[in-house]
């Protein structure tokens, strides 16, 4: 298997589905379209619509009804990365090499652009109840959703992170909390919708969530690693921003080199996570593996 072709396969089959489920840009509210749909086709790997699309295939799953999830998660995921930007939070101009949102159309509409993203999310969620009004999984993977991008989630993760910006009694707990909420969370709501929607079973999904805490945790501290060794140009963002704004990261509290091991011992444990699952999805190993391993 050609790695790098096949996901360049999938990545243009994705930004297709999530172009679909795009607002038109029309209206006298067309402004807020505009940039929610200007921070979505921004550029970005897809990796979590990737990810609850493998793990569906994974499982045996076959039907559209994963495509609305797709589209949300990343609509969900982008929200993220535009209050991110805002100088309330990182104040960062730049974003997969191109303006921020806020950047572009103003800080007040970057924070409107975030917030429809995230209620569109649920709208184009939600369309997959009449896609399969007889499947229980349906409302399962709806509530992973929005649980995972919420107060015991992503956003849970984001407030600790915030309240801990510059200040020097960081530990190594809260900092994990941190990065599983934070990272994982999201990560795991991605390939939990798709092992749920597939039929996956309760000891099935509890292997996917904790191979995707794991992951997540991973690619977290590879993100951490990335923005004191890269540089913008390959980052497409700028580096050094946590420093900058006083953030203590899994690097400046253990080390790079400890952070390096870390990462690897993290990926082997996933991937180890994985292989006792019966079923199988080689490329979605080799996702894994790239996702935590990753340069850019």
């Amino acid at each position: 298997m050609d790695f790098k072709t096949e996901m360049a396969e999938r990545t243009a089959q994705i930004e297709q589905i999530i172009k679909k489920y795009l607002p038109k840009e029309e209206g006298y509210q067309k402004t807020i379209m505009e940039a929610m749909n200007y921070s979505v086709l921004a550029g970005g790997k897809r990796l979590r619509p990737m990810l609850m699309q493998e793990t569906y295939r994974l499982f045996g799953g076959r039907s559209e009804v994963i495509e609305p999830f797709m589209a949300a998660i990343e609509m969900i995921h982008t929200y993220s990365l535009v209050h991110d930007d805002l100088p309330a939070m990182d104040n960062d101009e730049y974003r997969r090499g191109k303006k921020t949102t806020h950047a572009v159309y103003g800080e007040a509409m970057g924070i409107l652009a975030g917030d429809a993203l995230l209620n569109y999310a649920y709208e184009t969620a939600a369309r997959a109840f009449a896609m399969e009004p007889g499947n229980p999984g349906v409302c399962q993977a709806f509530q992973i959703l929005t649980a995972k991008a919420g107060i015991y989630g992503m956003v849970g993760g984001q407030t600790v992170d915030v309240e801990s910006e510059g200040k020097p009694d960081m530990t190594k707990e809260k900092l994990d909390f941190i990065y599983r909420l934070k990272t994982s969370a999201l990560i795991e709501g991605a390939m939990l919708t798709g092992a749920v929607l597939a039929g996956a079973t309760q000891g099935e999904q509890k292997i996917i969530e904790q191979t995707a805490g794991e992951v997540g945790l991973a690619f977290q501290i590879q993100d951490d690693i990335l923005d004191v060794t890269s540089t913008m140009e390959v980052l497409g963002k700028p580096i050094g921003s946590d420093e900058k704004n006083h953030k203590i990261t899994y690097v400046t509290y253990e080390g790079i080199e400890k952070a390096k091991a870390d990462v690897a011992s993290l990926s082997e444990q996933a991937i180890a996570r994985m292989d006792s699952l019966v079923v199988k999805n080689e490329y979605l190993t080799e996702l894994l593996r790239y996702l935590i391993l990753r340069e850019k």
